[in-house]
């Protein structure tokens, strides 16, 4: 007989045991008609059912059928257990679920290789230095001065690859009025080949579009973008859109599944590296990254060296012009060391961002689930105490403990398959609400989260694991019974008791570890979402303008004009850009008469008459601006500049310098002192900065400060959008926020840290009051008898309570010294996603602990109340 039909038998029993049947009356029947005697017939025949026992071994896969039967007694048992059973699976859903949403972030954010050919062969090229911090620092950004270099350094053993990064651009397929935000790269031609990938439509980007600057105004569109925005219209080829002031064709669609080489964010339009006219002969312009495609046979390293010697070349012969830069600044610019990691998952800025923070949440939701795991087996082992005398019952005819390990990791294998079903649709709706909260709604992170080959398999060795570890215990404790103990009455179950309560040491353990850096991360949203900005940002609004034309001639002021003629707007000024945007613009200063350049740069920022009004920022001495102030003549500097520079002493109308063209060095007036705010990031201390007015003639283009009577300025947003181009048809608003998205936008990944701990903290302690109460509930029960002699002897009820509950509080204890320990030890790797906190903190120790006995006291009171209220006369009798 095949194994396929013994295998298929073992769900067709009836049929098989009807066909044994007949087969077995066909036997009795020919004897019977040989002239034998029915009943002699029968006896020499033999035993039917050990006949029937011996076919069926034959006909069926016996190790299938005795699993299909411990499923349907498995499965009998949990439904006649619903309540635990019920929190049992909803517990370990939510773990399951968590676990494998975080996998599938992580894994496409960071793991999954990139659909190109050969992606082991692809890495990036870094720079590391130190910064004026004294931190240590990597960047990856580059001039195609630099990069024509590089390519001659490595053409024999690498392809090199100038990709910029996707950035949000304004474009149109008809008028100004239809503009469409999208997301647009810069590549270099010959990346598309490089890479190994064919169009769906058209043509690709080749070497020919890659020559001269401005001169092939091309464009590729990804597969993802071409169904998006023209739901797969294959005339979407040869159209024509306009990005600023340049025209381009969409001359082809990339493949489908290659949305661009940053993992979080998909590009839609890719153009050629030339199309960036303006930065293909400035050395000082950094706008993208140098990917390295190893050549068969080539050696990283060897690569690395050639492209370091390069680099260092290239560094040395800028580095000779300069003239009015702190030699500490040199030494700094020339010491910087290059590295080639690996890009096989791609590289991009919110990877480098969140690399850190994903894996602290992947290592938060693994002590859930072994916080899911150790309740699960405390819940089993309770179970198979109170199933002592049936398995007692089933060693004594005949069971062997591998079949009693059997029967009892298939009860754990329907609990485990049941919540990892459940726990699948919770992973499905959480990745993406996790993905919606790293970014701002109008710049959303974007990323590929299919339900893959390489998630089915985390999912199902997920399910192994977690079934090995709550199932294997219970299962071997279950089948190492001893049957003349457990028939009399049950063994002593102290050894059961010292496994529980070590379990329950390290469920307390795992929660104190989850609550500790929980309390870290929150700690640190709060401090700095309070830290004070110097500014005020309600009631306002950044508009941002741009130009279709280089060489407008719009006054600012005319631009401004018109914002303050829509009605609701109280106050309108500029500045090149706003306050906490990212941007910033550092140079070097010294004071008039100094030889030496103070080697900490300073920040600078153009902004207009009344920007400060509008910002909020307090005038401390001097004047703001007037009408006819203009770069390089005068400047308002913060508090923090006047100490550095002129400290003990007034510095209004002195004179600071800062480095101009060639040798020259600029002169510049202090009129006023405004009082110190942020103007990058809440994380970094107050640093001088100085104010300067807009240089003479400058372009209406920047970014338009409104102050709005309205608590919700965005109202305004739809009649500032018109009054802009009613200026000049040139002009437009590229985009529109309030100031407090801004701020907002600088905490998003300690917002995101702190929210998602809270609700595992939160989850960590209902598990572990969950154990608590099982193991304190199991106790009771366990020692009915004990207690009610006890009482019967005139043991009070609170002697009776710290009997009961001794044990599991010294776990407590225990557990969370274990876990103060291993929190405060995670600190060094923690630190750089915390702000203005430290493990040893007592607040951040004390709020865990007095959570868990909070907890534990909650947990306690239902046994303990179980526990004072036993009747030992009723029980003694019973027993």
């Amino acid at each position: 007989m095949s194994l396929w039909t013994r295998l298929s038998n073992v769900f067709r029993r009836q049929r098989v045991a009807d066909e044994i049947d007949e087969e077995l009356q066909a036997h009795l029947d020919q004897a019977v008609a040989a002239g034998r005697d029915p009943s002699e017939a029968r006896r020499a025949l033999g035993s039917s059912l050990r006949l029937r026992e011996e076919s069926r071994d034959v006909k069926l896969a016996a190790w299938l059928d005795s699993l299909r039967a411990d499923a349907v007694f498995g499965a009998r048992l949990l439904i006649k257990n619903k309540v635990a059973s019920g929190a049992a699976i909803l517990s370990l859903a939510l773990t399951i679920g968590a676990s494998t949403a975080a996998f599938r972030l992580i894994d496409a954010m960071l793991l999954r290789p990139l659909p190109v050919a050969h992606p082991e062969r692809l890495h990036v090229l870094t720079y590391q230095f130190t910064d004026e911090n004294a931190t240590q620092r990597t960047e990856d950004n580059y001039s195609y001065p630099l990069f024509r270099e590089l390519l001659a350094a490595a053409e024999d053993r690498a392809d090199l690859l100038a990709i910029s990064w996707a950035v949000r651009v304004d474009l149109t397929y008809g008028s100004d009025a239809d503009m469409e935000p999208a997301k647009r790269q810069y590549v270099s031609g010959w990346t598309f080949n490089a890479l190994g990938l064919q169009p769906t439509l058209g043509r690709l980007l080749t070497p020919a579009d890659d020559q001269q600057p401005g001169a092939h105004p091309v464009a590729v569109i990804s597969h993802d973008y071409w169904v998006r925005r023209f739901g797969r219209d294959p005339g979407a080829v040869g159209r024509h859109f306009r990005e600023g002031n340049d025209l381009y064709e969409i001359v082809g669609v990339g493949p489908e599944g290659f949305t661009g080489t940053e993992p979080g964010t998909l590009t839609d339009i890719f153009v050629p590296t030339m199309m960036n006219a303006a930065a293909i002969n400035n050395a000082g312009w950094t706008w993208f990254r140098v990917w390295v495609q190893l050549r068969p046979g080539s050696d990283p390293e060897g690569v690395r060296q050639k492209l370091a010697a390069a680099y260092y070349h290239h560094r040395v012969e800028r580095a000779k012009g300069w003239r009015n830069v702190p030699q500490k600044v040199i030494d700094a610019y020339l010491g910087e060391t290059v590295q080639l990691p690996s890009a096989a998952a791609g590289t991009s800025g919110l990877q480098r961002s969140y690399r850190r923070a994903l894996l602290i949440l992947g290592a938060l939701v693994g002590l859930l689930l072994l916080i899911a795991c150790a309740n699960v087996a405390n819940l089993m082992m309770a179970q198979a105490a109170a199933r002592a005398q049936e398995m007692a019952l089933r060693i004594s005819i005949g069971a062997g403990r591998a079949r009693l390990v059997q029967l009892v990791m298939m009860e754990s294998a329907l609990l485990a398959l049941a919540a990892t079903a459940l726990g699948g649709l919770f992973a499905w709706w959480s990745a993406p609400f996790v993905v919606s909260l790293i970014k701002p709604p109008d710049d959303p992170a974007r990323l590929i989260l299919p339900a893959d080959l390489r998630v089915l398999l985390f999912a199902a060795a997920l399910t192994a694991m977690v079934i090995f570890l709550f199932g294997l215990a219970p299962a071997l404790r279950a089948s190492a019974v001893r049957p003349i103990a457990a028939m009399r009455g049950g063994a002593d179950p102290r050894g059961r008791r010292r496994l529980m309560n070590g379990l329950v040491a390290a469920q307390v353990a795992f929660c104190f570890l989850v609550h500790f850096v929980a309390g870290l991360f929150v700690t640190t949203f709060d401090r700095l979402s309070d830290q004070p900005l110097g500014f005020a940002a309600d009631r306002l609004m950044t508009v941002k303008v741009e130009s279709n034309s280089k060489d407008l001639a719009v006054p600012a002021e005319q631009v401004a004009e018109a914002l303050r003629g829509v009605p609701g707007v109280q106050q309108v000024s500029w500045a090149s850009w706003p306050l906490m945007s990212g941007n910033a613009w550092t140079e070097p200063v010294r004071r008039r008469g100094q030889q030496d350049w103070d080697a900490s740069p300073c920040y600078f920022l153009n902004t207009s008459p009344g920007w400060l009004e509008t910002m909020q920022i307090p005038l401390r001495a001097g004047r703001t601006f007037r009408p006819g102030d203009v770069h390089p003549k005068a400047a308002i500097v913060n508090e923090a500049f006047a100490k550095r520079y002129f400290p003990g002493e007034s510095p209004l109308g002195r004179e600071f310098e800062v480095p101009g063209r060639g040798d020259q060095v600029m002169r510049i007036e202090i009129v006023g002192v405004a009082g110190d705010a942020r103007y990058r990031s809440p994380r970094e201390a107050i640093r001088p900065a100085a104010y300067v007015p807009f240089e003479a003639n400058a372009s209406p283009q920047g970014t338009y400060l409104v102050k709005t009577a309205s608590a919700s300025p965005l109202e305004l947003a739809t009649a500032l959008r018109r009054a802009v181009p009613q200026v000049h048809a040139a002009l437009r608003v590229s985009n529109i926020q309030t100031q407090q998205r801004l701020i907002d936008a600088n905490t998003t990944r300690e917002r995101l840290l702190a929210v998602l701990s809270r609700f595992f903290a939160a989850v960590a302690l209902l598990l572990a009051g969950i154990g608590l109460y099982g193991v304190l509930n199991y106790s009771v029960v366990q020692r009915r008898r004990e207690i009610s002699i006890r009482m019967a002897l005139g043991a009070q009820p609170a002697d009776v309570a710290w009997k009961v509950t001794a044990e599991v509080f010294v776990m407590l204890i225990v557990g969370s010294g274990i876990g103060l320990v291993a929190g405060i030890g995670s600190e060094s790797y923690l630190e750089t996603l915390l702000f203005s906190v430290k493990a040893t903190d007592w607040a951040i120790i004390a709020t865990p602990v007095a959570t868990l006995v909070a907890a534990a006291v909650l947990a306690a009171l239902p046994p303990l109340w179980r526990a004072i209220r036993v009747d030992p006369a009723r029980v003694l009798r019973a027993e």
